[in-house]
């Protein structure tokens, strides 16, 4: 029982830690042709600044459920929303409106 104990402890320590992680804002210069490239460039720079520390380097998981195909469970809007205000054992709050909407953006391609 005091194992289970301490691995809720160790997982609610790295929710803190994610949401703590740097919240780097890059300047958004749309350049020619380049908007989907940036956007997924920046889906992936907040997904392992803020989702990396439950659902692993790899989308693999961890802490949280594997996001290899979560394109083909979620839709971006779907994917948007939990992002911002969680489900099940993930809290909301770990990112910000415009974050989700990036990150769901980039999720919604792996299928």
């Amino acid at each position: 029982m005091q194992k289970s104990g301490l691995m809720m402890l160790f997982a609610a320590m790295l929710l803190v830690l994610a949401a703590c992680g740097g919240n780097s804002s890059s300047s958004d210069s749309d350049k020619e042709g380049s908007k989907s490239a940036s956007t997924v460039s920046s889906g992936e720079e907040i997904y392992q600044q803020n989702c990396i520390g439950c659902h692993g380097k790899d989308l693999s998981g961890g802490g949280g459920p594997s996001l290899k195909e979560v394109g083909k469970k979620y839709n971006e809007s779907q994917i948007a929303d939990i992002a911002q205000n969680g489900k099940g054992s993930m809290p909301s709050g770990m990112v910000d409106e415009k974050q989700a909407k990036e990150v769901a953006k980039w999720l919604a391609e792996k299928k």
